[in-house]
């Protein structure tokens, strides 16, 4: 029987090398396993992302990983960093990310153009 917590679950299948761009669920805490090869997240094989954590994975292995993850909702939401920083409608002030990622604003200049 599974915890009375646990709302949704996933497979996730990862390809060589593909990456699984840093988010997170403003509306669930994820437990990730890595069942079949070998992924960078942190620590351990088992993960746990508390609500709001920005976290990733990505697959380091030359043949594919496959992973389960289980949240505590059933609309957990997903914030694509790189979309909500760089691709925020209305947009965030170039200056103010410049400053923030201690970089030349038109290196964010260039970031927010891929959006």
């Amino acid at each position: 029987m599974l915890c009375s917590c646990l709302k949704s679950m996933v497979r996730i299948d990862y390809a060589p090398w593909e990456l699984n761009p840093p988010h997170t669920h403003p509306r669930a805490t994820e437990i990730l396993m890595v069942l079949e090869g070998s992924l960078q997240v942190g620590f351990g094989d088992v993960f746990v992302f508390p609500v709001g954590l920005v976290h990733f994975q990505r697959n380091v292995g030359n043949g594919y990983a496959v992973a389960i993850a289980a949240l505590s909702s059933q609309n957990p939401g997903a914030i694509t960093i790189a979309n909500a920083v760089f691709g925020a409608n209305p947009p965030i002030p170039g200056d103010i990310l410049a400053k923030a990622f201690q970089v030349d604003k038109s290196v964010v200049d260039q970031l927010q153009s891929k959006f």
